[in-house]
């Protein structure tokens, strides 16, 4: 029978376009993950001014007109149209403050998305970072997006930590130094 999947035959899972994907305001017990905007530079450029954040990642904090150059470019969207940027900033519920970044390049035609975070030197180690990418994961897998990536700095322990609590595991391959992570949510039940 036409359009009926055979026993033990793998279902399609439909899969979005680029365009109809945009980061969505994400909720967890201790934080809003809002959709970045320009006016986050301010506040941001705190957060992300300790030195010791780009340990691993490279470069140096950038000032709050540096940062509100680069807000301004991932909020116009990548260049490249199958890529979608969602960036988000970490808002504290208890007290309103923004705690850190998360990210996902999505690339809807690969199938993939690549996850990225980072804490505040002053909020690290509360959990925070694994909680955001928990949820930006769950947004991901509910999209669906089938493959996670993350790429962490092999010495990046406190990454590594908040990568495999939300699933993602080494793989032997590496870019630029650092390990690709990857993680496989589970298939959407048919119905």
């Amino acid at each position: 029978m036409e359009g009926v999947p055979r026993p033990g035959a793998a279902a399609k899972v439909r899969r979005p376009a680029a365009r109809t994907v945009h980061a969505a305001e994400l909720t967890t017990p201790r934080l809003d993950l809002v959709p970045l905007r320009v006016e986050h530079a301010g506040e941001m450029a705190l957060v992300l001014g300790d030195p010791v954040l780009h340990a691993f990642i490279g470069g140096a904090p950038l000032s709050a007109d540096a940062l509100r150059a680069r807000y301004a470019r991932l909020a116009s969207g990548s260049p490249d149209p199958a890529v979608v940027w969602c960036n988000w900033v970490l808002r504290l519920r208890g007290d309103g403050r923004l705690v850190g970044t998360a990210q996902a390049t999505v690339t809807p035609a690969r199938d993939t998305a690549e996850l990225a975070w980072v804490i505040a030197t002053p909020r690290q180690g509360r959990g925070f970072a694994t909680e955001a990418a928990r949820a930006v994961t769950a947004w991901l897998a509910e999209l669906p997006v089938g493959r996670l990536i993350a790429h962490i700095h092999p010495d990046h322990h406190a990454s590594a930590a908040v990568a495999t609590a939300c699933g993602f595991a080494p793989t032997a391959h590496r870019e630029d130094g650092e390990i690709r992570w990857e993680h496989r949510p589970p298939a959407p039940p048919n119905g």
